[in-house]
């Protein structure tokens, strides 16, 4: 009787196919990269048929190893719903969560959220995974992850979103810049200005961009940077100007730094939206809603 594939193999298939490298999809998995390698071949060995073709640098998946890949994606989600399914029928928080969040709301929001559910719920797990929006949209889809703490608008497929709340961009500027000076403050007084913003990849800078109606093109970015952190002291020594989110002036972004003003927009909202995501039809739903109260702004002033 042949033998039948295994749920871990099914998953190093569908890693190595998002990777398309042995070493990253090993990564992923946890494991060597021996041991996803033979997985993989014990696959194809059972199954009777060629999955991928293994080249010098690069690794192609057969037709009718994609076939395969799309079919283990299904099943892998069906199982890890099933677990969910029994989950659901105990006490709330009976089991870890798997949350991702984007680094622009994590150091921010998370902190507080924590310590009011560990008085709540002291044996609650929560698992954090710290990565950029598209990273964890694909982690949340392959079933790595239950969770996502995201700002939006990003396409995020067939998930449900669950709004937390809007998070306003301020400007930040050195203490004394012609901006600070400028009584009805508009987005179109950036045009030209020497705009430090995070690096691509990471959402908060599309949605900085986005809700000032500025493409790249139409603002010097003398500066680019991989966190917020990085970018305070930079506009405190006057190499430019920069949007910061509400939530981060909020937790004490500017504590200790005195050179630098923080100014709002008038006219139309610039602002990004909290929302939490997981996969449609969940049957955690119940306590993801549950969980979402612990991650509002007045959430955050209760326990402080």
């Amino acid at each position: 009787m042949a033998q039948k594939p295994t749920l871990r193999q099914l998953k190093y298939l569908c890693a190595l196919a998002d990777e398309r490298h042995f070493g990253h999809a090993a990564n992923v998995c946890h494991v060597t990269q021996s041991t996803l390698s033979a997985g993989i071949q014990e696959l194809e060995t059972a199954l009777g048929v060629a999955l991928i073709e293994r080249g010098y640098k690069s690794v192609l998946i057969t037709a009718v190893g994609e076939a395969i890949v799309s079919r283990s994606r299904h099943i892998l989600l069906e199982v890890e719903a099933l677990v969910e399914e029994a989950a659901s029928a105990l006490e709330p928080f009976n089991r870890p969560i798997r949350l991702g969040v984007i680094p622009t709301v994590a150091p921010f929001l998370l902190p507080g959220a924590l310590a009011a559910m560990r008085k709540d719920y002291p044996d609650f797990q929560l698992l954090i995974r710290e990565d950029l929006s598209e990273r964890l949209v694909n982690l949340l889809f392959q079933g790595d992850l239950d969770l996502l703490l995201m700002a939006l608008p990003y396409p995020a497929g067939n998930a449900t979103s669950h709004h937390l709340f809007d998070d306003p961009f301020l400007l930040a500027c050195p203490r004394g810049h012609p901006l600070a000076n400028i009584d009805e403050l508009r987005t179109h007084h950036l045009k030209g200005q020497d705009l430090l913003l995070l690096e691509q990849g990471h959402c908060l800078r599309d949605h900085a961009l986005e809700a000032c109606k500025l493409q790249d093109s139409r603002v010097s970015l003398s500066f680019e940077a991989t966190s917020l952190h990085t970018l305070v002291p930079m506009v405190a020594n006057g190499i430019g100007v920069t949007l910061l989110p509400q939530i981060a002036i909020d937790n004490g972004i500017l504590s200790g730094i005195d050179n630098i003003e923080i100014r709002p927009f008038r006219g139309k909202r610039v602002q990004r939206s909290v929302d939490l995501l997981w996969r449609k039809h969940s049957p955690r739903e119940a306590e993801y809603l549950r969980l979402a109260r612990y991650l509002t702004p007045e959430a955050q002033s209760a326990v402080t």
